[in-house]
């Protein structure tokens, strides 16, 4: 099985899971950030994160790009539609709610997705229908250039067994 198969089976075995503000219990509670965090862990794509405090509406009070920082020292930005060619299946997308972009989703099969909604919990959506059509959205790939292979594409990105030091996917600056 490779990586993008391994963290789209894991993402989809999270389907169902109640929506809980910094959970990370499968079958008990997740919100949108820890379920990308265990679900790359539970792949076997990074070690085991422990993101910052953060309070559930803080995307409505801040304008700083905690989340999008975080996971941009884990992946690297990728073209999406309709300029390039990604995003592909186990790659991020990252929508804007509220002042940052603060919501993100495992992409299953674009523009299907697995996401943690508030209130509703582990649910597969679509980018095409409310409530993430329209937002702005932005696609992170942990692994290389699409089409070459779905292996690292180096530290500190996702696909390849970080060190714990490689950081956190919500930062604290």
């Amino acid at each position: 099985m490779s990586l993008r198969e391994a963290v789209v089976k894991e993402a989809v075995s999270w389907i169902g899971t109640p929506f809980h503000h910094a959970a990370r219990v499968k079958g008990a509670g997740v919100d949108c950030l820890m379920l990308l965090a265990e679900v790359y862990e539970r792949a076997g794509i990074v070690p085991h994160l422990e993101p910052p405090f953060y309070v559930p509406d803080w995307h409505l009070h801040r304008d700083a790009e905690r989340y999008l920082e975080g996971l941009a020292s884990h992946a690297h930005e990728i073209a999406g539609p309709p300029r390039g060619t990604g995003p592909l299946p186990g790659d991020i997308a990252l929508f804007r709610f509220g002042r940052t972009f603060s919501h993100g989703a495992i992409v299953t099969s674009w523009p299907r997705l697995v996401h943690a909604y508030w209130n509703i919990g582990v649910v597969y959506g679509d980018a095409t229908l409310h409530p993430l059509a329209s937002r702005p959205v932005r696609f992170f790939s942990p692994f290389q250039e699409p089409g070459v292979s779905d292996q690292a594409s180096g530290p500190p990105m996702l696909g390849r067994r970080a060190t714990p030091e490689a950081g956190h996917l919500l930062s604290d600056t």
